[in-house]
């Protein structure tokens, strides 16, 4: 059965994009009037007392231990141990949404949701699958892709993700994604998730690219289906060539199309190189979508992070509301940034030299923290053995064919050993 507080949600979601696609558990799910929000009445009215919140007080201040205390003693009780509200820190909420308009001019002159803090990127596209997947559906994304992906939709959700290859002449496959975009629009409902910079292929459409891209899921509504798109934004703004798009998706699908839903995954954990945070956010963005339907599916998601961690840490996002009042913060992030690009360029240099090699072949990459090769006369796996075994070097074999290296955690001297070594080893298993 229902809960009535789901249904009234879905009433208000009812006759829009939204509403098509929300998924059996979406339909279900709510955000319940109880201690959370009976506890959020009691902050503003019950000014005599307030005896709601499991939470030890006093003189109305959370109690903290010394021995907590002195690793943090900049940080307030309030922002160290206290419990965060369930969609997030407020202010951090708003500080994210202006700093993506910034990154994002485009979004400028458009409306989308608030963003709503989750546990990790990981966790944003684990509610996002609970709350428009059902079983056996489908959910579209490039190959290769992110082993996480098919373990959240297949192994969790019962549903299937569905791949079309992502790489054609050296740049994205425009032509198989239509296909693919075409095909699952025949039966009424697609999903399909974008992730730029990719990982595992660190490939950031260009701008032609891009266009191509939005233009096909913009000809998909057009033809009847109901779209959601969701952009996984980890790596955003890790861009090292000029001819990368230089926004997010979500700037251009939050209002291509009545019948398009677009979600924008994003955070700092790589962006502001905050790894161990666990401190992400969901914005969602649709054409004909007012408040009250961003309010009815931002308390649906709180029904989702209330029925599975209650609320996301406090500190995280204490800490990265402060880092971003630094006024340092972005001198100091594009000193990384730069790093990470001449580590990047390094790598361009060494594959230049093995341009002709018949036994690997590196993926199109231009941007983020990784790169990755084609095995074209050994398995990915037998690879990564040799390399770990006789070269004591670790990388990660994504799928059969697909070796990933990261390069962002090889310091710039490492990047010609591993290098090296990755190439001698193809070598010598193809003669073995």
């Amino acid at each position: 059965m229902i809960h009535v507080l789901a249904q009234e949600l879905n009433s208000v979601l009812a006759g829009t994009s939204v509403g098509f696609l929300l998924s059996d558990l979406g339909n279900r799910m709510y955000f319940p009037k109880g201690i959370i929000a009976q506890s959020g009445e009691a902050k503003k009215y019950g000014k005599k007392a307030n005896a709601t919140i499991g939470v030890t007080l006093q003189k109305g201040k959370p109690l903290m231990l010394p021995a907590i205390q002195e690793q943090a003693p900049q940080l307030q009780p309030q922002q160290l141990v206290a419990y965060s509200p369930t969609a997030g820190n407020l202010e951090l909420r708003t500080m994210w949404q202006e700093e993506m308009i910034q990154k994002n001019p485009s979004l400028a002159t458009k409306k989308f949701s608030l963003p709503v803090v989750v546990p990790g990127l990981t966790a944003g596209i684990s509610y996002l699958c609970d709350l428009f997947l059902s079983t056996d559906d489908v959910l579209l994304a490039a190959n290769p892709s992110w082993d996480n992906y098919a373990l959240i939709t297949n192994a969790r959700r019962n549903a299937e993700m569905q791949q079309f290859s992502m790489f054609s002449d050296g740049g994205f496959n425009i032509k198989a994604f239509k296909a693919a975009m075409h095909k699952e629009g025949k039966k009424g409902i697609v999903r399909v998730l974008l992730n730029f910079p990719q990982n595992p292929s660190g490939y950031s459409p260009t701008t032609e690219e891009a266009k191509a891209i939005c233009q096909i899921i913009k000809e998909t509504a057009e033809e009847g289906a109901h779209v959601m798109v969701w952009c996984d934004d980890a790596y955003f703004g890790l861009n090292y060539e000029d001819s990368i798009e230089k926004q997010s998706l979500f700037a251009y699908l939050c209002d291509i199309h009545e019948h398009v839903v677009a979600v924008k995954i994003d955070g700092p954990t790589k962006e502001d190189f905050v790894w161990g945070f666990r401190c992400g956010f969901l914005t969602f963005g649709g054409k004909g979508l007012n408040d009250e339907h961003y309010e009815a599916l931002i308390k649906k998601l709180m029904g989702c992070i209330r029925s599975s961690v209650s609320c996301c840490a406090t500190p995280s996002q204490s800490m990265m509301l402060n880092a971003m009042k630094n006024p340092d913060i972005q001198t100091q992030k594009k000193a990384y940034r730069k790093l990470l690009e001449t580590r990047y360029h390094a790598v361009r240099d060494i594959i230049k030299e093995y341009k002709d090699n018949p036994n690997l072949t590196p993926l199109p990459f231009n941007s983020g923290y990784f790169m990755s090769f084609h095995c074209n006369t050994m398995s990915a796996e037998t690879l990564r053995q040799s390399l770990l075994h006789d070269f004591q070097i670790g990388t990660i074999a994504i799928d059969n064919e697909t070796l990933r290296v990261a390069f962002s955690s090889l310091d710039i001297e490492q990047i010609r050993v591993v290098y090296s070594a990755i190439y001698k080893a193809a070598d010598g298993l193809a003669n073995a």
